[in-house]
């Protein structure tokens, strides 16, 4: 019986010691490789501007990505487990945790490979580059690109009040913001075709300064001498509000939801 007792002991506090060396696996549910998203980008397109995911439980499922913050107001930026709200006025601020987000797409960055950009190039020419260098278009790349910026031109939507506009018209309203020789951080991904309307096709990145004052949902731009790091990501999951907007929506027409193209003429 004596023996029985201190082998039970021995188990108890060798389970207390792995809980003490590993506290931060158990505050993360999503493992790497992953991108985890809440809602969907055809949600966002028909005007479910609000979710019900807080940034508490987003950082849960990665430190790196984009989105926005309920009622659209502004632009968010995700960088080094910090997220970040840009409103219409271009000014950024730290997100509390219990802001909660319609359109969110995280990761927990590990990039595999790095490319040192040579030549100045614009943003068509930046996605055409990245995509002669991608070994398959058929997986989701969460992307990191670092440098001085020659030129860049993002937007910020205004927020919104209900009843919602589509994205559509909503973005009629919003600011556009042109920077040179800036310092900062492009976050983005590049989703398959296939995953149409459950996100962005193609690219889609924000911007954030270096000193993280300022940034915004990338338009156009020229990059040089710039730092490119690029994460596959073999799993995804979706997290679909809970919300009488999202049952209740028609998010069955198929069309894909073209926010890199919202901009004024």
């Amino acid at each position: 019986m004596k023996l029985k007792r201190y082998f039970w002991i021995t188990i108890l506090t060798i389970t207390a010691l792995l809980f003490a060396i590993l506290p931060a696996r158990t505050q993360q549910y999503t493992s790497s490789n992953t991108l985890f998203q809440t809602s969907t980008i055809s949600a966002l397109a028909v005007g479910i501007f609000d979710g019900n995911t807080n940034f508490k439980q987003l950082r849960k499922h990665g430190n790196f990505g984009l989105g926005t913050v309920n009622a659209l107001d502004g632009e968010m930026v995700g960088l080094d487990g910090k997220f970040y709200q840009i409103k219409a006025d271009g000014v950024a601020s730290v997100i509390p945790d219990s802001m909660t987000s319609p359109f969110a797409t995280v990761t927990f960055f590990q990039p595999e490979t790095l490319i040192n950009l040579e030549g100045r190039m614009n943003y068509k020419q930046l996605q055409q580059s990245l995509d002669r260098r991608l070994p398959t278009k058929n997986y989701p790349y969460a992307i990191r690109i670092q440098g001085n910026f020659p030129y860049v031109k993002f937007r910020i939507p205004p927020k919104q009040t209900p009843p919602y506009r589509s994205l559509a018209e909503a973005l009629k309203g919003q600011s556009i913001f042109e920077l040179r020789n800036i310092n900062g951080t492009l976050v983005g991904f590049r989703t398959p075709e296939y995953m149409q309307g459950v996100n962005v096709n193609g690219y889609h990145f924000h911007f954030i300064a270096a000193n993280h004052t300022t940034g915004g949902h990338i338009l156009d731009g020229q990059f040089q001498n710039a730092k490119i790091e690029i994460d596959p990501l073999l799993n995804v999951e979706i997290n679909l509000p809970k919300t009488a907007e999202f049952v209740q929506a028609d998010l069955e027409d198929g069309k894909p939801a073209e926010v890199n193209r919202f901009e004024p003429k």
